[in-house]
């Protein structure tokens, strides 16, 4: 199953080494977006590989607005299930969306209510 979302990328932690039980040696980094939602809007994924580890630390950095692409698995361990979420596609996010996003929410702001027009400063009045 292949998934993708959108959002800033709030942490990354430290990359984890290790060998398997065939003696390779493997690393995989853990990184967190903002997908800017109301509800469960942090994500984190996981890069796994050298080479993938490698390009995510070159070209990625906390702040940055990216689109992930990914897949999702779970593994049963001592009758637990762990689920994890395993970006294969990391790119930066389309400037177009994020452009729309920060108008619309300029817009919200500049059409919003006024909190209480019957003040007594009428000097602030256009006519």
């Amino acid at each position: 199953m292949s998934n993708k979302v959108t959002g800033k990328i709030v942490e990354i932690l430290e990359t984890q080494k290790g060998t398997s039980n065939a003696g390779k040696e493997w690393q995989k980094l853990t990184f967190a977006i903002d997908t800017g939602e109301q509800y469960n809007n942090i994500l984190a994924f996981e890069v796994f590989g050298d080479e993938k580890v490698e390009n995510f630390n070159k070209y990625n950095k906390v702040g940055r607005n990216v689109e992930v692409e990914f897949n999702l698995s779970s593994n049963k361990w001592k009758d637990k299930y762990f689920t994890s979420a395993s970006a294969w596609k990391i790119s930066k996010a389309n400037d177009t969306e994020t452009a729309m996003a920060q108008a619309t929410a300029m817009v919200d702001k500049v059409f919003a209510p006024a909190n209480d027009l019957n003040t007594e400063d009428n000097d602030l009045l256009p006519f």
